[in-house]
């Protein structure tokens, strides 16, 4: 794990991320996004904390398989976010065993019958709390660093192509299902 040292500051400069140790982006824009691209932004979120991780731990994990199988991973992400090692920045009474428990409880539930399917988008709930303590941490590390809170034109095409399919899942869920004789 890195320190808070003179050494590790220039080093996660020169990650191209301004100095964050984590992935920046506000709390809206992750809600929002999570909701319309039904949860692929999580994975997206994950995939871009493990390569910021493996930057900075300079380490040969893969993040890309570590966001693609979340589900193993997720802890060992939410407690580096708890662990991070910075003095100005008290972060360690984040439950990060709990949170993964909830998120991963929370996505297998896909699968209900009807509307309480629509649980599992809600998964992005537990998340929030790992993103306000990596969001505490980016500030004392670096505070001019950039935190992602604007939408892109990409982020307004996602928002707009996955709001629609989303309105769809929720009125599809409340109609009533035929049974096919």
């Amino acid at each position: 794990m890195p320190d808070s040292s003179s050494e590790t500051l220039p080093r996660l400069a020169a990650t191209g991320h301004e100095g964050a140790p984590f992935f920046a982006v506000s709390v809206p824009k992750l809600v929002v996004l999570s909701i319309c691209t039904l949860g692929l932004y999580e994975v997206f979120w994950f995939y871009k904390n493990w390569c910021l991780v493996r930057e900075r731990e300079r380490s040969r994990i893969l993040p890309s398989a570590r966001a693609f199988f979340a589900f193993f991973f997720c802890y060992g992400m939410f407690k580096r976010v708890r662990d991070f090692p910075i003095q100005s920045v008290t972060v360690n009474t984040l439950p990060a065993g709990a949170l993964t428990v909830g998120w991963i409880l929370t996505n297998c539930l896909w699968d209900l019958p009807g509307p309480s399917g629509l649980i599992a988008f809600l998964s992005f709930l537990f998340i929030i709390p790992v993103q306000v303590s990596a969001a505490r941490i980016n500030e004392a590390v670096a505070p001019n660093h950039d935190r992602n809170e604007r939408f892109t034109t990409a982020n307004w095409v996602t928002v707009v192509i996955g709001g629609l399919v989303f309105i769809l899942m929720v009125i599809g869920s409340f109609l009533p299902e035929e049974s096919v004789v």
